[in-house]
């Protein structure tokens, strides 16, 4: 193993790093903020239910590995430049609280390195359709499940006096916490497996794309590490600033954005958790009222999951000119 490899696979588990500390904070805003689980068991489960959803499939990584870019038209310095952008954006947007995509900073900053590399040629459509695909389950979907199913649990509980829904939901929302962390790692975790691995065909270790356990281990370790650290400031944008939330209504958004990101893991589609748990979110607190959601905030957050695209392709493709010059 080469310096240079060895150096991109520990950018690589960086990344991975970010993004549990990151992204894994979807998994337990909601259940944090109804004060079902206290932050530290919140913490621990995400731990380790991110690191077994992992486990649970290699469609995601194979479309994130072979399908965004070519393999012969890039190279281990190209990895290098994504993983620094998607770390350096992620760092950014943690400290203003913002959710942003780890999953859309991956793939912008695999692609802007890649064109910087090798032009345009280096892209593949077939693997881009399926990240436009992961868009419209994250954003229409999400959304559209979260107010579908906090209706129907409306409709069912709606003899029910306020104490009882209070605990029978705040009991169910410990079962949806668990399955949106185990869907938190079959999907996202996935991803950095598939960069990895890549890594490791481009250094020569291995001479075809195929995630090996150890692999698979090591990237689920490191995401959990990520995840116990706990991204606080995230937390707090999305389970207490965007809508009020109470125990029934984590548990809506929790369980359909779950479902969503189960569903586009099963297909090989890497979407963004992030925006799923957002948008179920935002279509659990319409429910009640429009005015219940905090749409200034929405906003900010939308923001920055449009900037997410260009500004970490950007930094992409700056970090690959860059380093292209050096190694």
């Amino acid at each position: 193993m080469t310096v240079l490899l060895f150096s991109v696979l520990v950018l690589v588990l960086a990344a991975e790093f970010v993004n549990g500390w990151h992204d894994a904070s979807n998994a337990i805003a909601t259940v944090v903020s109804t004060r079902v689980l206290s932050p530290r068991v919140a913490v621990l489960m995400a731990t380790v239910f991110n690191a077994i959803g992992a486990f649970s499939g290699t469609a995601v990584a194979a479309t994130i590995g072979k399908g965004i870019v070519a393999t012969q038209s890039v190279n281990l310095t190209t990895v290098a430049a994504a993983m620094g952008a998607i770390v350096v954006w992620d760092v950014f947007t943690w400290y203003y609280g913002l959710p942003t995509s780890t999953s859309h900073a991956l793939v912008a900053g695999l692609s802007g390195a890649a064109l910087a590399a090798a032009g345009p040629s280096a892209l593949l459509w077939d693997g881009w359709q399926k990240v436009l695909t992961g868009l419209l389950f994250s954003t229409f979907l999400g959304f559209f499940a979260g107010f579908v199913l906090i209706w129907a649990i409306l409709w069912v509980c709606r003899a029910w006096s306020p104490g009882r829904v209070r605990n029978v939901f705040g009991r169910l929302q410990v079962f949806s916490a668990v399955f949106m962390a185990f869907s938190h790692g079959s999907n996202d975790g996935q991803k950095f497996i598939g960069v990895f691995t890549l890594a490791l065909v481009l250094g020569g270790v291995i001479p075809e794309f195929q995630p090996s356990f150890g692999v698979v281990l090591l990237c689920s370790i490191t995401m959990g590490i990520g995840t116990s650290v706990g991204g606080w400031r995230i937390i707090r944008t999305m389970g207490m600033k965007v809508a009020k939330l109470e125990p029934y209504h984590g548990f809506a958004a929790e369980t359909a954005a779950g479902a969503c990101i189960e569903l586009a893991s099963r297909l090989g589609i890497p979407l963004s958790t992030t925006h799923t748990i957002n948008t179920a979110i935002m279509g659990v607190g319409s429910s009640r009222r429009l005015s219940a959601v905090r749409w200034g905030v929405v906003g900010d957050v939308v923001t920055a999951w449009i900037l997410t695209f260009p500004v970490c392709g950007a930094i992409g493709w700056i970090m690959a000119t860059l380093l292209g010059t050096i190694v």
